[in-house]
């Protein structure tokens, strides 16, 4: 069985979702959010980021840990402090060891959904459908993370 580690990236709010895949069957494994104060001085939210993931990463061991590219068409302040915590998420994984992929958007959609475009409710619905979940990961940074993991287990699946 190969664990996959899932990372949606935000300097608010950074989500993680850990599967399990074995032979093109996916598993639940953990889920949730990592959460910084507003007020907090940036460079005190990056790190709470890079500690927080750091241990969760060391408590799941994870195979592979797969984080969201960033894509932002207008705002660039929101798109410069989220590539500020992709990058702690980035290092955080290299760290912990397991091989580290990226995916956009679109390919996180199309792999789930098989739909580049796909909406955030066809999304999550899928990931529980996958997961064999009652319901839906909350907030929805726990369950985007848990897409971004699926996407890269179906990668692992068709390769």
């Amino acid at each position: 069985m190969s664990k996959i580690f899932g990372i949606d990236p935000g300097t608010a709010i950074t989500g993680f979702g850990v599967i399990g895949v074995d032979a093109g069957k996916f598993s639940f494994i953990d889920a949730g959010v990592i959460r910084t104060p507003a007020k907090q001085a940036l460079e005190l939210r990056l790190e709470t980021i890079y500690a927080d993931l750091s241990q969760l990463i060391k408590e799941h061991n994870p195979d592979f840990i797969a984080i969201e590219q960033i894509y932002f068409a207008n705002n660039v302040k929101t798109a410069i402090s989220v590539a500020q915590a992709r990058g702690v998420a980035m290092l955080a994984a290299v760290h912990g060891g397991g091989e580290v992929v990226e995916y956009t958007p679109l390919q996180i959609k199309q792999a789930i959904t098989g739909y580049g475009r796909a909406e955030k409710k066809q999304m999550q619905d899928m990931v529980k459908i996958l997961l064999g979940m009652n319901e839906i990961s909350k907030p929805d940074d726990a369950a985007d993370a848990l897409a971004i993991a699926i996407c890269h287990g179906q990668t692992l699946a068709t390769s």
